[in-house]
Parts: C-alpha cells; sequence; structure tokens
C-alpha cells in the first residue's frame, strides 16, 4: 500500500478552464478532419506523408512520456527503491502522453476506420518496423494504464482486487520496461528506410541506439522538470535530494550519447556539414549544443543541489532531446522535386489540444487520485 495521497483542492481554476477552452478548439478541427478526411485541415502531402501529428505527438511525445519507463528502469529492475516517490508521478505523465499520443495516430491514418486491421493476424506484417511501433505503443498504453490501476485501488478502496493485482504486477512492470525498449529504438530504425532524402547528419546506422539514448535521458530530464514545476505549484515537499542523484545519472547517458553522436558524424566525415553554416548544419550544432549546456551544468555536484540549476538543466536537455527528433522526421528530410511542408493551423490546434488535454488531466488526477507521497502538502490554485 502507497503512502501516496490525493492533494484536493478547487477542480475549475483559470488553468483548467484556459486547457478546457484549447482542447475545444482542438476537438472542433479533430471533429473536421474524421468527417471531411486528413486534407480538410493538414498540409501533409505526397513528399511529407507525417507531419507534426507524428513528429511531435508521437516521436517527440512519446520520449516526455519515458518517465515512467526509467522510473520503473530504475526502481524495480536496478532496485532503487529510494526513488519511489517519483514513480506514480511520472508514470500518470506517461500514461497520458502516450495515450494522446496513440490518439495522434488515430488522428493521423488516412482511412482510421480501418484502424482494426492492425489486430488482425491475417493483417499483420510481420516485416514491417511500423507494425512493430504500433503494436508496442498500442500494448504499452494498455500497460501504463494497468499499471497506475493501485491509485484506483486506494482511492476506492477495492482491496480483493488490490491483492489479486499485487500477484501479477510485476509482469506489467517487466512489459513496461520491455515495450518502451523495443518501440523508442524503432522510431529511430524507421528513419533508416528514409536513405539518401533524409541528410546525413541524421542519417546513420546508430539511429535506433540514439533514438533509445535521447529516450533515456529525456525521461529523466521530463522526472526532473515535472517534480521541480510540482514541488512549487502544489507545495510539496523538498525532491531536490532524489532528483540531484537522478541528474549524476544523465550526465553519464548524455555523455555517452554525444560521444557517440560526434564520432558518427566525424568517422562518416560529415563534419564539416555540422559547421558548414547551413541550416540544416546550424540545427545539427543547435540540438547538440542545448544538450551539451544541460550535461556542463550537472557535471559540477554543486549545480546538482539547486533547484533552479536542475530546472534549466532539464529544460535544456528537454529542449536538444527534442530538436534532434524532430530534426531526423522534418527538418533534415527532403523528399526532393520542391516539396514542402509546415503544419496547419488545424493540425497545430490539434496538438495544442493534446497538450493541454494532458495538462488539464494531469491537474485533475492528481487532486482526485493519490499521485504524491511523502511530503506535506497543501492544496494550489493554480
Amino acid at each position: 500500500m502507497s503512502d501516496a495521497k490525493p492533494l484536493g483542492g478547487r477542480i475549475i481554476t483559470p488553468t483548467f478552464v484556459i486547457c478546457l477552452i484549447i482542447v475545444g478548439i482542438a476537438g472542433f478541427y479533430a471533429v473536421k478532419r474524421l468527417i471531411f478526411g486528413i486534407g480538410s485541415i493538414s498540409n501533409m502531402n505526397d513528399g511529407f506523408p507525417w507531419g507534426i501529428w507524428i513528429a511531435y505527438d508521437v516521436v517527440v511525445g512519446t520520449a516526455f512520456a519515458c518517465g515512467g519507463y526509467v522510473m520503473a528502469l530504475l526502481v524495480y529492475i536496478l532496485n532503487r527503491g529510494e526513488f519511489h516517490p517519483l514513480v506514480r508521478p511520472a508514470l500518470l505523465a506517461s500514461m497520458f502522453g502516450y495515450t494522446l499520443a496513440g490518439v495522434s495516430v488515430f488522428l493521423d491514418i488516412g482511412r482510421y476506420l480501418n484502424v482494426y486491421n492492425l489486430y488482425l493476424p491475417w493483417q499483420m506484417n510481420y516485416h514491417s518496423v511500423m507494425f512493430e511501433v504500433a503494436m508496442c505503443i498500442g500494448t504499452y498504453i494498455f500497460v501504463l494504464w494497468l499499471e497506475f490501476t493501485p491509485a484506483f485501488v486506494e482511492k476506492y478502496k477495492l482491496t480483493k482486487f488490490g491483492e489479486r493485482l499485487n500477484k501479477v504486477i510485476f509482469i506489467l512492470i517487466a512489459m513496461g520496461v520491455l515495450l518502451p525498449t523495443m518501440h523508442q529504438s524503432s522510431l529511430g530504425t524507421m528513419m533508416l528506410m528514409a536513405g539518401f532524402k533524409l541528410s546525413p547528419l541524421w542519417h546513420t546506422q546508430a539511429l535506433p541506439l540514439l533514438f533509445l539514448l535521447t529516450a533515456v535521458f529525456m525521461g529523466f530530464a521530463i522526472v526532473v522538470f515535472e517534480a521541480s514545476i510540482s514541488s512549487r505549484v502544489y507545495k510539496l515537499g523538498d525532491e531536490t535530494p532524489m532528483l540531484s542523484k537522478i541528474a549524476r545519472i544523465m550526465v553519464w547517458v548524455i555523455g555517452f550519447y554525444l560521444i557517440i553522436r560526434f564520432q558518427n558524424v566525424f568517422m562518416r566525415g560529415e563534419m564539416a556539414l555540422a559547421f558548414s553554416g547551413t541550416f540544416l548544419g546550424n540545427m545539427f550544432l543547435l540540438e547538440n549544443l542545448m544538450l551539451l549546456t544541460g550535461l556542463i551544468i550537472l557535471a559540477y555536484p554543486n549545480n546538482r543541489t539547486s533547484p533552479r540549476l536542475l530546472f534549466i538543466a532539464a529544460v535544456c536537455i528537454l529542449i536538444g532531446g527534442s530538436l534532434f527528433r524532430f530534426n531526423t522526421y522534418i527538418i533534415g528530410f527532403d523528399p526532393g522535386t520542391g516539396w514542402k511542408y509546415f503544419p496547419s493551423i488545424g493540425e497545430q490546434m490539434i496538438t495544442y489540444g493534446l497538450i493541454a488535454f494532458e495538462i488539464a488531466a494531469y491537474t485533475l488526477f492528481v487532486k482526485i487520485f493519490p499521485v504524491f507521497s511523502s511530503h506535506e502538502h497543501t492544496a494550489s490554485n493554480s
């Protein structure tokens, strides 16, 4: 039984209302897309068959949602129980992040009514990386909701169900570590198919490893980011000692990533392109500069004891990791023959709506269900 407790407090707050308004606008565009087709609101085309819904909502969004993955790996696989108070908040964010990524995929499919074919064995393409990603993400969404079930059990005092759940929870935890490891690396594998259409600054056989590493350090960074905001907004106790230890892990992971990243570009003879002054070269430098900034901040032990510097470093790391993934799928991709892509207002609003929904749902759940633990807290009106 967890010692987590609901935060309580007002549900209808200014932040909550603003989020609902954005969700309502996004809902209008989503309904329009479902009725009149994807072309009615999207700027996607034959050259760019995927856009912001895949590049941000799925590729970047699922990396943001890897907090639950890395905390499960840290607490249950590496047996670092001291970080247990951070597990459920990270799991909640992952649950909404991946669920909304699934919604994005559904909206992105041209003939969305045929999505059921994904689950028909005679329709499955077992040689497809996209199939593996779709199945893993779909299954992981289900697993995440089951992993969060103990919070519902505690809220509604479902004692007998909780006892049965405890007997199989280890299976869910194992799947919660295996599935993201598979599909996060496969998100990199997918862009290997782009071949010469993807800039050599991003097209490399190391993409699966690089995508997995970004998922890991972005997962840790989002835990630090969310904990920093939650501690301030909801007036929770000081979590800096735990976050400091997580930051130390991030230093090693990011350092390992940057060594592989630059060594790979150098060995392929593409380093001159990075410093060519072109837009692609500058984007390459920007993504790695953000990661290097976060790394330098966290490399000094004294900086890891400062909540402000921890937050700044986490933001830099999240921006750097996001740029790497966005650059791989959109910026560095050139289908040729003059194809261009920039997300339409409708595409953007649906993305903003999904983000707003996640914020609103997160604030609702932490006030109703036992999520935060081991800290004294008071309700917030945010």
